[in-house]
């Protein structure tokens, strides 16, 4: 049996986590190129915490993704063939 088999719903869960890291991070990306200042204008210098919270969220959710596709190159224990004599 793989080791993705035994270990599938912390899969899944983590693979919904890492799209949810990342819908965030688009949507302060969103806030951040779409922010105003008190008189309507666009005004990108105000948005600046905006604009780190999404390039955070976004190692945080490439980092998450390179330890989820680890999980696939793990070597499973039990696929071994031991031959002793």
């Amino acid at each position: 049996m793989s080791y993705i088999r035994k270990n599938s719903k912390m899969v899944v869960g983590f693979i919904i986590g890492i799209v949810l890291v990342s819908a965030f991070a688009a949507w302060q990306f969103y806030r951040f190129a779409t922010f105003t200042n008190a008189e309507g204008i666009l005004d990108s210098q105000g948005g600046l915490g905006h604009l780190w919270l999404a390039i955070i969220m976004t190692v945080f959710a490439f980092i998450a993704s390179f330890f989820l596709f680890s999980v696939f190159l793990r070597h499973d224990a039990d696929d071994d063939l031991h031959i002793t004599s």
